[in-house]
């Protein structure tokens, strides 16, 4: 099993590719991931600062 670094994708970005970079990270596709952050956004919690943090820290492919 290779081992995947957590970075943001070129391609397939809707924002700033944290979600995607995620998603490959995780072997998930990118579109359930961004609907998972979606609906945590709904629940109180810090979601949208540690996605800034997230699109500060991650590199970019």
């Amino acid at each position: 099993m290779a081992l995947t670094t957590l970075n943001r994708p070129r391609d397939n970005r809707m924002i700033a590719g944290v979600c995607a970079g995620l998603a490959t990270k995780w072997g998930m596709k990118p579109g359930t991931v961004r609907l998972l952050f979606v609906l945590s956004c709904l629940l109180p919690g810090p979601q949208f600062i540690v996605y800034l943090v997230l699109w500060a820290v991650m590199p970019s492919r």
